[in-house]
Order: C-alpha cells, then sequence, then structure tokens
C-alpha cells in the first residue's frame, strides 16, 4: 500500500463505514499508518530527521507560492488566478516551516500543523476540481501530490506524539493532568463520584446523567454551538483512591482515570487525571486538537482550577466586571447577587 492509498483508506473508513466507532477506526488507520513508516524505511531514517526535512521542504514550497504564485496555480489546473490567495498559503507554509525548527528535537506540533494545512490545500483543490474553468488534469496531479505529502505528514506527526507520550501506541490523543486541592481524599472522592457535580466545575460539559449501575450519559458543548454525546461505564472503583471509566457509544471515544492521592501528613489530595482519547473528524480533527487550547488537554487543566476553587471554597470566584473571570482560567458568567 502506497501513502495515496493509505490516505485514502482514511477517509474510506471514516465516511463509508458507520458500523465502526471513533475508536476503532482511528485504531485502523493508526495501524495502517505505522505499517507503512516500518515498511517504507521511514522508521530507520528516525521521526526527527523526517521532521527537519518537512520543514525545509515547507519553507521551499512557502517561497513558491509566495514568489511565483501563478505558476503554482497553473500547475494545479488553475488559470494563474487567486494569487492572493496562494500567496497566503505560501506564508503558511514558511510559518509552519519555521514553527517545525523552532521546537527542538521532537516538534509533534510544528509537524500537526503542517497536517492541518494539507486538509485546507485537499479542501481547495476538491473545489477547484468542480469549477467548469479548471484544468481537470492539473488538479488530479496536484491532489495526488498533497495526499502523499499529507500521508507522511501525518506519520510523522504520530510517530512524534508517541514518543513524546501524547499519544498512545493505538494512535489516540495522551494526556496527564494533576493538581492539589487543600482537602481530604475521601471529600474529592465523594464529590466526584457524585457525577451531577461535574458540570460545576467543566466549563464545557452541560449534563450528566446516570443511566444505570456504573453507567452515565454525557452531554456537552461543541465548537460552533452544537453538542457532543456519549455514554461511559466505570470500569474500575476503588473508594477514595481511584475511578476509572471508558465510552461505549456516543460521538467521542475516551477513557481515562482520575486518582486521589493523599498528600504527605494529611496536606490535602493530588489529584491525577489520565485521559486518552480520539478527537471527531479523524485526522484533521487530531491536528486542530493537538494545535489550539481548546483541545480537551488544556480544558482538563482549566477544569481542575476550578475543582480546587470549588471544593475548597465552594464556589468559582467570579468578577462582574470580567465575565471571563480572572487569571488564566475561563469562567461562565457571573450572575448578580440578587439571583
Amino acid at each position: 500500500m502506497d501513502v495515496t492509498e493509505l490516505v485514502q483508506k482514511a477517509v474510506s473508513l471514516q465516511g463509508s463505514r458507520p458500523s465502526h466507532g471513533p475508536g476503532e477506526v482511528g485504531k485502523l488507520v493508526n495501524q495502517q499508518s505505522r505499517q507503512l513508516w516500518e515498511q517504507s524505511g521511514l522508521k530507520d531514517i528516525g521521526a526527527e530527521k523526517v521532521a527537519r526535512g518537512l520543514g525545509w521542504f515547507s519553507i521551499g514550497l512557502g517561497l513558491a507560492e509566495l514568489l511565483a504564485p501563478r505558476a503554482v496555480a497553473r500547475l494545479c489546473g488553475g488559470e494563474g488566478r487567486h494569487t492572493g490567495l496562494i500567496r497566503l498559503y505560501g506564508l503558511r507554509e514558511i510559518a509552519a516551516g519555521l514553527m517545525i525548527f523552532s521546537q527542538g528535537r521532537k516538534p509533534a506540533a510544528g509537524v500537526w500543523a503542517r497536517v492541518a494545512g494539507d486538509a485546507v490545500d485537499l479542501a481547495t483543490l476538491g473545489a477547484a476540481f468542480v469549477h467548469p474553468s479548471t484544468n481537470k488534469v492539473g488538479v488530479l496531479f496536484g491532489t495526488a501530490n498533497v495526499l502523499a505529502v499529507t500521508a507522511l505528514d501525518v506519520m510523522c506527526a504520530q510517530e512524534l506524539s508517541r514518543e513524546k507520550g501524547a499519544m498512545t501506541e493505538e494512535g489516540a490523543i495522551r494526556f496527564k493532568r494533576s493538581i492539589t486541592i487543600n482537602k481530604s481524599p475521601e471529600d474529592v472522592y465523594r464529590f466526584w463520584h457524585d457525577f451531577r457535580n461535574l458540570p460545576r466545575f467543566m466549563l464545557h460539559l452541560q449534563s450528566v446523567t446516570e443511566t444505570g449501575p456504573g453507567r452515565t450519559h454525557w452531554v456537552t458543548q461543541a465548537p460552533g454551538g452544537g453538542t457532543v454525546e456519549w455514554d461511559s461505564e466505570i470500569t474500575e472503583d476503588r473508594e477514595n483512591q481511584l475511578i476509572a471509566w471508558r465510552s461505549v457509544g456516543g460521538d467521542v471515544y475516551n477513557a481515562g482515570s482520575v486518582e486521589f492521592e493523599p498528600r504527605p501528613g494529611g496536606r490535602g489530595t493530588i489529584v491525577r487525571v489520565d485521559m486518552q482519547y480520539y478527537p471527531p473528524g479523524g485526522v484533521a480533527g487530531t491536528a486542530v486538537a493537538m494545535l489550539f487550547n481548546q483541545a480537551p488537554e488544556q480544558q482538563a487543566l482549566d477544569d481542575l482550577r476550578r475543582l480546587k476553587q470549588v471544593i475548597e471554597t465552594g464556589e468559582i470566584v467570579r468578577s462582574d466586571g470580567s465575565p471571563e473571570g480572572t487569571g488564566q482560567v475561563s469562567q461562565r458568567p457571573a450572575q448578580p447577587s440578587g439571583e
């Protein structure tokens, strides 16, 4: 299987195989990606060297788009128009290349930025293909080349993320967060285990409803104003020590655990969250999740800060003059004192 077939397989799995859950699709695509990485000899080169090569390629392509946009447009089946858009894409490519070189030995975020850019390029070529004035052969030529580079970007980004511990062997995004709360493990465990309390400190969570022994239904806000829903089951529950879960259906696959570790001398509790998930949207969703602060790992850190406030003070500190709250933690808008 070559690189173009890999991307086509990923698309078919996400678009024409509804029987697969989000986690199963992610595992299948990841498995085939790793096989191609090893069979192509890229594993022997190493993800870091491949990333540096992609960085130089990104800068070179960006300069070409910036300095000769008409020639690039004609090469991809266009008529030499939309030079402003092509120059903008060139600046994006240069920025991605510089990002790779600025991140040290494992520039996973920089390579994921290239993946996000590849998704934009493919969408642009798709729109160009249906336009009556474009050269279809040229568009197909450009699409084949972008697909090949996309597959290389995805494989390299996944390998770098795995080496950094930000992705599991199965291809799920993984993160760990912790915070110290000045309450006993018993108090924190009891508060968390009453799942109705979770929307009090999880900003994007709308509701958690118990549907049976150890099973709950979750509804959370999605970007753009929609909602995302899934069912979850408790896989391990050690009183005052640990709660582990996994999703069993819905829009998002996720699994993880929250651990309540007593600090020495009875000086509070260390709350440790270990979570893994497959973002909606497949590879493009993973790229977005890796790049922006609204990814679940940043949300989890903010949620833990709010949890600390709720348990220690009984409320989340808010400012009427600043609806987003104070400090680095986003908050829901404050309510008038009369309410």
